[in-house]
C-alpha cells in the first residue's frame, strides 16, 4: 500500500478522518493531536514509562518554579492565602524550530516571503505558492521565550478560536481583558500584531526564561503546560500565514504546522496519505533510563540511553474501512492496529481468568498485545439548550432519564464492542481519583451485589410523568419524535444506528438520524444545533476536574469551550469551582460526589462507558507501552527493519498453485470447444 516495499526506518500506520485543525492553539481533538504532539513541544511532557503518571521537562531545564502572591502582593508559603500563583520557566538554550519559509531573509535582511500580497514582492507570484515545497528557500530560528508568551497571547485573540479560552480567562491575569480588547479591534477591522499588546500575567523575563501568573492556586495548572496550546509559535508563522495570497491556496497553519518537535509534516494529503519526516533541526535528546517494575523485563529499556528519535519518517495512509486495514496488518504493510468488532474473534481469544489475550494466529506471527481501560468516556449528549431535550426543567428532565434508562449500555458493550468497555456511571473514568465505582441510582439499582440497569416499566413511568405517555406529547397529541445526529456510513455505523432506533422504540420514541461527516457534526455542535448526539472525551490530565469543567455553564460550546451540551446548574457550578483547586483527599472526594449526584439527577449525558483499549503490533515494533496522557510516542518508536523485511517477504509469497489450477480448469473446459471446431474444419475439407 505504499511506495518503496517498506524500507528504511519508517513506520507505517493509518488514519480515517482528516484532522481539520493542525493549528496548536485551536485543535482539540485525539486524531489531530497524533500529528501535533510529533511536531509541537509544549514545556512539559508525560514521562514516557512512569506510572502513574509524572511530568517531565520536555523543552525546559528543569520543572517550574512555584511562588505564591497573597493579596498585598507579597510572597507567602501557604497555597491556601495565594490570590495569585507564579509559574516560572526557563527554556533550553539549544532549540530550533524546524526549516520554514516563515524565516527565510534575502542578503539584506528582510523577510523573503512575509510581503507577497504586495505589489514590490510579486503580487501575483504569491499565487504560486501552493505548497511548503513550492518555496526555493528555507530557514530556522532558535527558541526564544518570547515564542511561548507570543503563542499565550493567540489563545486569547477571538481570531485564533481557541476552545479553553474562556477556561483560561478564568484562570490567566489579564487573560480576559486582552481577549476584550482583541476583540473590540478585530471587530472594528483594525489590524493586530500580537506583539504590541501586553499580557499582563504573561511575561518574558528573559530570553529564555518566561512567567505565568494564575488566580488564586490552582494546581491543575501545571498539567496544561503538558498540552499543544502552551506549544511555543514563532510571530514570523502568524505574518507568514496570514496573507491573502496563501491563504486562498490553502497554505496555512491549520494545515502546515510549524514547530520545534522531532518531526515535521511533510505531506498533508488528506485524502491519500499525511507523513511526518524527522526534523533535521531536532536538538539531542535520549531515551529514558528508568520506568516502573516490570519494564526492563519487558524490553522497554533495552535502549535506555540512546539518542531520539530512532524512525525516520511515519506514514499514515488514510484507511476508511477496518476490514482492509486489518488484511494489510496481518501481510505486514502496517505496523500496529487496534482491534475492530470485525477481527476481534480472529484476534483474541478468552483466557481462564476471563480477561482476553492473544490469538493462536496472533502468536504464530509474533504479534503482541496491549491493553488498558483508558481515561475516557463515550457519552451520548443532549443538547440542553434544546426546546425538548434541553433545560432544567421537570418535564425534560423526566425524558432524559427515561431514555437514560430505555438506552442499554450493557447490550451495547456486549454486542459492538465484545465486553471491552465499563458502563459509565457518571463522568469520571477508572484510574482518576473521584471514580468511585457506586451506582448511579437514576438508572441502575443494586441487585445480589450487581449493578443492574433499572427496568423499562421504570422509563415508560417517567415518560407518564413527563408528559409523553407511550411516546405521545400529551400536548400535542403527536408521537415524540427525536434527533440524532451522528458521523460515519460503514456497516458498523448502520448496525449501531439502527440499534439505536430499536432502543428509542422501547418507549415509542421515534428516532430521526442526522448523518453527517466529521467536521460538519463538529460545526453542529459547536453552534447548538444538535438535538442528541454520541461524542467522547479523553483525559487531558489525570485530574477529575478535565471531567467535570465538561459540564461547567461558562464552559458551554456556544460560549466556545467544550461543555458540548451546553448544560448550566448554579449548583453544579459553586461545587466545581470549590472542588477545582482542593488537594486529592476525602474533603475533595466528597465535594466530587455532591458534584456528580447534581449531574446524575440532571441527566445531561447518557452516560456511555468507559472503552478498554486492546492494540496490536508486529514484533519489529519496539518501546510500545500505552501512554494514556502523553501523545508524543513517536520519538520512542524503534523499528527492527530487517525483521520486518523478511516477514513481509515471507507472508506475501505468490501463491501460484490456485493460477496454475484455474488454467487447468480453463484448459479442460475449451478442449471440448476445440475438438468441436477440429471436427467442422476437417468436415469442410472433405
Amino acid at each position: 500500500p505504499y511506495p518503496g516495499g517498506g524500507a528504511g526506518k519508517v513506520l507505517y500506520s493509518s488514519f480515517s478522518e482528516r484532522p481539520k485543525f493542525l493549528d496548536p492553539g485551536r485543535s482539540y481533538s485525539s486524531n489531530e493531536y497524533v500529528f501535533l504532539a510529533q511536531v509541537y513541544e509544549p514545556p512539559l511532557q508525560y514521562h514516557a514509562l512512569k506510572r502513574p503518571y509524572e511530568l517531565t521537562p520536555l523543552t525546559l531545564t528543569r520543572m517550574p518554579e512555584v511562588f505564591y502572591e497573597d493579596a498585598a502582593g507579597a510572597r507567602t508559603d501557604d497555597p491556601r492565602e495565594a490570590a495569585h500563583t507564579i509559574y516560572r520557566l526557563e527554556i533550553r538554550p539549544d532549540i530550533v524550530f524546524q526549516p520554514h519559509p516563515a524565516f527565510a531573509r534575502d542578503a539584506a535582511g528582510d523577510f523573503l516571503y512575509h510581503r507577497l500580497d504586495g505589489p514590490d514582492k510579486g503580487g501575483d507570484k504569491g499565487g504560486e505558492y501552493r505548497t511548503l515545497a513550492d518555496f526555493e528557500h528555507h530557514a530556522e530560528r532558535g527558541l526564544t521565550a518570547d515564542d511561548y508568551v507570543y503563542q499565550i497571547k493567540r489563545l486569547a485573540d477571538p481570531a485564533t478560536h481557541c476552545p479553553i479560552a474562556q477556561l483560561l480567562a478564568t484562570h490567566v491575569v489579564g487573560f480576559a481583558e486582552l481577549r476584550k480588547q482583541l476583540d473590540e479591534l478585530r471587530a472594528a477591522g483594525s489590524p493586530v500584531d500580537l506583539r504590541d499588546f501586553e499580557l499582563s500575567g504573561v511575561r518574558a523575563t528573559g530570553p529564555y526564561t518566561y512567567e505565568i501568573k494564575v488566580k488564586r492556586h490552582y494546581p491543575q495548572f501545571i498539567y496544561w503546560l503538558a498540552m499543544p496550546f502552551f506549544a511555543p509559535m514563532p510571530w514570523e508563522a502568524s505574518a507568514f500565514y496570514g496573507q491573502k495570497t496563501l491563504e486562498k491556496n490553502n497554505v496555512v497553519l491549520n494545515w502546515y504546522p510549524v514547530g520545534t518537535g522531532p518531526y515535521m509534516l511533510t505531506e498533508n494529503n488528506p485524502n491519500l496519505r499525511m507523513t511526518l519526516t524527522r526534523n533535521p533541526n531536532y536538538r539531542t535528546t535520549y531515551y529514558p533510563a528508568e520506568g516502573e517494575p516490570g519494564d526492563a523485563e519487558a524490553g522497554l529499556l533495552d535502549d535506555a540511553g540512546e539518542v531520539l528519535p530512532f524512525i525516520d519518517r511515519a506514514v499514515f495512509s488514510l484507511e476508511k474501512e477496518n476490514i482492509p486495514y486489518w488484511n494489510k496488518f496481518l501481510q505486514g504493510y502496517y505496523d500496529m492496529s487496534g482491534v475492530s468488532s470485525d477481527s476481534f474473534d480472529q484476534a483474541l481469544q478468552l483466557a481462564n481468568d476471563g480477561e482476553f489475550e492473544l490469538g493462536v494466529a496472533m502468536e504464530e506471527k509474533g504479534i503482541q498485545l496491549a491493553s488498558v481501560v483508558q481515561a475516557s468516556v463515550i457519552y451520548i449528549g443532549f443538547n440542553m439548550k434544546d426546546p425538548v431535550v434541553g433545560g432544567s426543567g421537570e418535564r425534560a428532565r423526566k425524558l432524559r432519564r427515561a431514555l437514560s434508562i430505555a438506552i442499554d449500555m450493557e447490550e451495547y458493550i456486549s454486542i459492538f464492542l465484545n465486553g471491552r468497555g465499563v458502563v459509565a456511571q457518571g463522568p469520571v473514568p477508572p484510574g482518576i481519583f473521584g471514580y468511585g465505582g457506586d451506582v448511579n441510582p437514576y438508572t441502575h439499582e443494586v441487585s445480589g451485589g450487581k449493578a443492574r440497569r433499572r427496568a423499562l416499566a421504570d422509563a415508560r413511568r417517567l415518560m407518564a410523568e413527563a408528559g409523553y405517555a407511550d411516546g405521545v406529547d400529551g400536548e400535542t397529541g403527536k408521537p415524540l419524535t427525536l434527533y440524532f445526529d451522528t458521523t460515519g456510513g460503514g456497516p458498523d455505523s448502520r448496525s449501531f444506528l439502527n440499534w439505536m432506533r430499536k432502543q428509542f422504540a422501547k418507549l415509542n420514541v421515534q428516532l430521526v438520524v442526522r448523518n453527517t461527516d466529521y467536521n460538519r457534526f463538529q460545526e453542529k455542535v459547536r453552534l447548538g444545533n444538535a438535538q442528541i448526539f454520541r461524542w467522547g472525551w479523553n483525559a487531558d490530565y489525570p485530574d477529575p476536574e478535565n471531567f467535570l469543567f465538561l459540564f461547567y455553564g461558562a464552559n458551554s460550546k456556544v460560549y466556545g469551550g467544550e461543555n458540548a451540551t451546553n448544560y448550566e446548574n448554579a449548583e453544579f457550578d459553586r461545587l466545581f469551582k470549590r472542588m477545582e483547586t482542593m488537594p486529592d483527599g476525602p474533603e475533595r472526594l466528597q465535594v466530587i460526589d455532591a458534584a456528580v449526584e447534581v449531574l446524575r439527577r440532571d441527566a445531561p449525558w447518557i452516560w456511555g462507558y468507559h472503552p478498554k483499549a486492546y492494540s496490536l503490533h508486529h514484533a519489529w515494533l519496539k518501546n510500545v507501552k500505552p501512554n494514556l496522557m502523553g501523545r508524543n510516542s513517536l520519538m520512542y518508536r524503534r523499528i527492527d527493519v530487517d525483521a520486518r523485511s523478511r516477514a513481509v517477504a515471507e507472508w506475501n509469497q505468490p501463491r501460484v498453485i490456485p493460477p496454475l489450477i484455474m488454467l487447468a480448469a480453463l484448459g479442460l473446459i475449451f478442449i471440448p470447444a476445440i475438438r468441436t471446431y477440429m471436427k467442422r474444419r476437417r468436415r469442410a475439407a472433405l
